[in-house]
């Protein structure tokens, strides 16, 4: 097991390291030398020219640090600079470049989507068959990533696929080949996968298209292990994994280490399938939840305010314009009582008109950011959700049937094989155990939360010195299972914080139910503290989630008295 937590810590420092190094972002001299052409092309007001360039630079950053905010800010200056100069060709391609770009994210896929139809729109106007390919492309890469797969989808790839081949587009010819092997493989048709995987793989090959040649070594793998060859399917993953670890590919080594878990444990190698679900889940925390991926979508529901502050903006510019009307017809009316009234209707209605867009646009902001926070916080728990049930139904099943396995004939094995080995079994079965609950307790989703906080004070209280006191007053509350989740789990930040950082030796957790309001203290009598941080991400993440639930947190605590954290939750706002 120690060897097991080495492997775990050395992954995270690796990615970690590998974050840093995308923050830290030197500049390399090329890109350096091409973001001082675009501000002397910015000067000169030579837009093409400086739209071109930050193309260049966007794709310079994405090779050398994969998936970045940096080649975001250059593709949206791009946009800005082509339509500044009013060429809509560079001005739609550049959507397609952001659309391809955000399939990588899957918050991102719905932004994707509008920005490869709009694209699609323009070159479909303009009779671009080499863009519509594209578009075509990158659409059905969103559509058979979605959990239903239409019919459909087949014959149209076949369709792209036959005229890329007509129009002479062997990039796209390949492009097209690869999403029908992945098409297939979704739907559980190996052989069909592996057919159109090795025609898409021997193109990529000829074209020397990197990404393209780790996908398809990927869906081979995926074919193998659907035929029960773990060995070779392991072949596949590994090529693959080098391919996109050079390019910093991190959603496909996710994918990677993900299905070589399932390949070592068909082969009955539960420590690399060990490490491998281990390196899985420190590469999604990675990608999603890294400050860098955070940063790209919020800057794109920043791109999406400014959207709608230059339409406040032109919205009130007309605005003005139309009081300059106004106020010459003041002038030129001003003998006449009917004239002077019907000039004081259209202000007022104006005004109105102004008030109620101004409200529209904050409504529209306010309903970005909660759908930005929802799908966070839907996919955080999804992908707990999930990588505690490979734990529990993959290695946790493996382990239990080797105990039992051992247990069966360990009167053939010595008393010095026998008792370490079943010492290193029961350590293995908890520490799965363990980890599954804690990404999915168990009887949060069986029996509800007060039996689920009474069973996570009861295990504090076996694995600390800490007293953990837990009491309830009134009905269990009637809440969602969202709601139940997000408030498990600050309950839970709230006692890990008390126990790593309070240094106390009580802990009591307090819920109060009424019919409208739920309160919720947890009280230590720690060393406490003067003022509590706002920056950490622990207090961020509590803030956060009650904020979305409708409730409120007070913070209270004095050097060397304790601390005390109220929760006020209105119960209405929680089922819903």
């Amino acid at each position: 097991m120690k060897s097991f937590r080495v492997t775990f810590l050395l992954a995270w420092v690796t990615l970690l390291g590998s974050v840093s190094k995308v923050w830290a972002l030197a500049e390399t001299p090329v890109i350096d030398s091409l973001n001082q052409r675009v501000r002397a092309l910015v000067d000169q007001q030579r837009w093409k020219a400086a739209a071109q360039v930050s193309e260049r630079i966007g794709s310079l950053y994405h090779q050398q640090y994969g998936y970045n905010q940096y080649t975001i800010e250059a593709y949206f200056n791009s946009l800005t600079y082509y339509h500044r100069v009013g060429d809509s060709v560079g001005y739609y391609n550049v959507h397609i470049l952001i659309g391809d770009y955000y399939t990588h994210d899957y918050f991102m896929q719905n932004h994707a989507e509008q920005y490869l139809k709009r694209a699609l729109r323009f070159f479909e106007r303009t009779k671009n068959t080499t863009k519509i390919i594209e578009c075509h492309l990158d659409l059905a890469n969103i559509i058979q990533n979605k959990e239903l797969i239409p019919k459909a989808l087949f014959t149209e790839l076949r369709r792209t696929e036959r005229l890329s081949e007509q129009t002479k587009q062997p990039y796209f010819q390949a492009y097209a080949l690869n999403l029908l092997a992945t098409t297939y493989s979704r739907t559980k048709q190996p052989d069909s996968a592996r057919y159109f995987a090795t025609r898409s793989l021997k193109m990529a090959r000829e074209q020397n298209i990197s990404w393209l040649i780790a996908l398809n070594l990927f869906y081979l793998g995926i074919t193998e292990q659907f035929k029960n060859r773990p060995k070779a399917a392991i072949q596949y993953y590994q090529k693959s994994y080098r391919i996109a670890d050079s390019v910093n590919n991190v959603s496909m080594l996710r994918e990677l280490t993900r299905h070589a878990a399932e390949s070592y444990a068909h082969q009955d190698k539960y420590q690399e399938a060990y490490e491998s679900l281990l390196q899985s889940l420190a590469y999604t925390q990675q990608f999603y939840y890294s400050e860098q991926t955070k940063s790209i979508r919020l800057q794109e529901l920043d791109s999406q305010i400014k959207t709608l502050a230059v339409e406040k903006a032109l919205v009130k510019e007309q605005s003005q314009h139309q009081r300059t009307i106004n106020s010459m017809l003041v002038i030129g009316l001003f003998i006449s009582i009917v004239g002077v009234g019907t000039l004081i209707y259209l202000r007022r209605q104006q005004k109105l008109i102004a008030q109620q867009q101004a409200v529209i646009a904050q409504q529209q902001i306010r309903e970005l950011e909660l759908k930005s926070l929802r799908a966070m916080m839907e996919g955080q728990e999804g992908e707990r959700s999930r990588i505690a049930r490979d734990l529990h139904d993959g290695l946790g099943i493996q382990l239990s049937r080797i105990k039992l396995f051992v247990e069966a004939h360990q009167d053939a094995l010595p008393a010095s094989v026998r008792e370490p080995l079943n010492q290193f079994l029961d350590e293995a079965c908890t520490e799965t155990r363990l980890i599954s609950n804690d990404l999915r307790p168990y009887a949060l989703s069986t029996f509800g939360l007060i039996p689920a906080l009474e069973d996570l004070t009861q295990k504090l209280n076996l694995v600390n010195q800490t007293n953990v006191i837990f009491e309830h007053y009134g009905e269990t509350p009637v809440l969602s299972d969202e709601a139940s989740v997000m408030l498990y789990r600050v309950i839970q930040e709230l006692m890990n914080n008390a126990l790593k950082h309070a240094d106390a030796s009580t802990i009591t957790l307090q819920m109060m139910i009424s019919e409208a309001t739920a309160l919720i203290s947890v009280d230590d009598d720690g060393r406490g503290f003067a003022e509590p941080s706002r920056t950490g991400n622990g207090i961020t993440n509590i803030q956060s989630r009650i904020d979305y639930l409708g409730g409120q947190v007070m913070w209270q605590s004095e050097a060397g008295k304790g601390t005390s954290v109220m929760i006020s939750l209105p119960l209405k706002s929680s089922t819903t």
